[in-house]
């Protein structure tokens, strides 16, 4: 029997019933048909319902993500059932289309079967939807977070346009097959090209992103069930776009056009170049998505979001998790309700947590760490945005 699989479904059970007003002798009833399973197989099922709260409740318990206002709202796909790629992949299509909705953007997670000891679901992506990045002669065209899964993408046999916005495919892996690979369909991906509400030259710089962050690459817990595939998005936060995938240095690095473009004087720091440039970016990112009709938020309402989900839990007598150099904005973090409060991380399960990247290699699991420092959202921190 595994007796830490039946403690954990046991604890997550009893608190997720009596969450939901479930009768005692109901739940009662539940551990002892999950105990018998247990017993007798070695793992359970869950229910749908448990399936429904043990993936919002990962969401509300995710201590670096900002948008857990919304985690009530989060829609769930049960596709257990799916064991071909060919079928997962069909299923990722329709999510992506599901949570683009024309650009109101709605939060999801996709569940496939769980990790058991004679078989493994894997995403290779890190998101379902995610730029190419290849190495050249003259430096990285593209994404440089994306470089070492652009390899696999291209040893599997996918060719790119090799262009800065190339989409890159979906790579599905079920237990010790050769991984296979999908092209994502053009009409499904909602991208969004970036102007500027005053600069009428910021549109020469070609600059654009997608509409929905999707992470596909982290372990969702439930109950003492590991599910390797569940791929979950929210909307984005406007400066993981603009204060981090555009601006840092080891990603797009376009500050120092955008300063150019400004005329502003990069020869010395302290003209706060950097800064403005970093402002008239952000400032473009959610002028370009409201003006398309694109799901954003910026960070100062986001903040306030926060404040009101922490209000909400205090309120429901929980105690809210929370790590606070995650929680802060990447731009003006001193200007936002956050800064000065205390929040403190502990361990808390249904929970989303990182593993290993499936195509082992030291390049690939630097990449891996560098690029999904959660995540969403991405750019701060939260596995629902990045």
């Amino acid at each position: 029997m595994n007796n830490k699989q039946l403690d954990e479904a046991i604890s997550f059970i009893r608190a997720s019933y009596t969450e939901n007003g479930k009768q005692p002798e109901e739940t009662e009833r539940r551990i002892q048909e999950v105990t018998a399973s247990i017993n007798q197989t070695g793992t359970y099922s869950h229910t749908i319902d448990e399936l429904r709260f043990g993936a919002k409740w990962a969401w509300r318990n995710n201590s670096r993500c900002i948008g857990r206002l919304f985690w009530s709202s989060l829609e769930i796909f049960d596709h257990r059932d799916l064991l071909t790629e060919d079928s997962i992949a069909q299923s990722l299509f329709e999510h992506i289309e599901f949570a683009t909705n024309g650009g109101r953007i709605r939060p999801a997670i996709t569940l496939f079967a769980p990790e058991t000891d004679k078989q493994t679901i894997r995403i290779w992506n890190h998101q379902l939807i995610r730029y190419a990045g290849y190495e050249t002669d003259k430096g990285i065209i593209g994404d440089p977070a994306s470089v070492a899964f652009t390899k696999q993408c291209l040893r599997l046999g996918w060719q790119g346009k090799r262009t800065p916005f190339d989409i890159l495919p979906l790579v599905i892996q079920i237990g010790m097959s050769e991984p296979r690979w999908y092209p994502i369909p053009p009409e499904l991906i909602l991208e969004v090209p970036l102007t500027h509400p005053t600069i009428e030259r910021f549109a020469e710089l070609g600059l654009r992103w997608y509409a929905v962050p999707c992470i596909s690459d982290m372990r969702l817990e439930i109950g003492g069930l590991s599910y390797t595939a569940a791929p979950f998005n929210g909307w984005y936060m406007g400066t993981e776009i603009g204060a981090r995938n555009f601006s840092d240095t080891s990603r797009y690095n376009q500050l120092p056009l955008i300063a150019d473009l400004m005329g502003l004087d990069r020869s010395t720091n302290s003209s706060l170049w950097k800064d403005r440039a970093l402002v008239e970016l952000n400032a473009a990112v959610l002028h370009s998505y409201k003006s398309n009709g694109v799901s954003i938020v910026d960070h100062h309402t986001a903040s306030e979001q926060f404040m009101r989900f922490e209000k909400q839990e205090l309120d429901a007598g929980r105690k809210v998790n929370g790590k606070w150099s995650w929680l802060i904005p990447p731009m003006s973090p001193t200007a936002t309700p956050i800064w000065d409060h205390y929040f403190t991380e502990i361990e808390m399960k249904p929970s989303f947590s990182y593993q290993p990247v499936p195509y082992a290699s030291d390049e690939a699991q630097v990449d891996h760490k560098n690029t999904s420092a959660i995540v969403t959202a991405a750019a701060h921190g939260c596995p629902f945005h990045r």
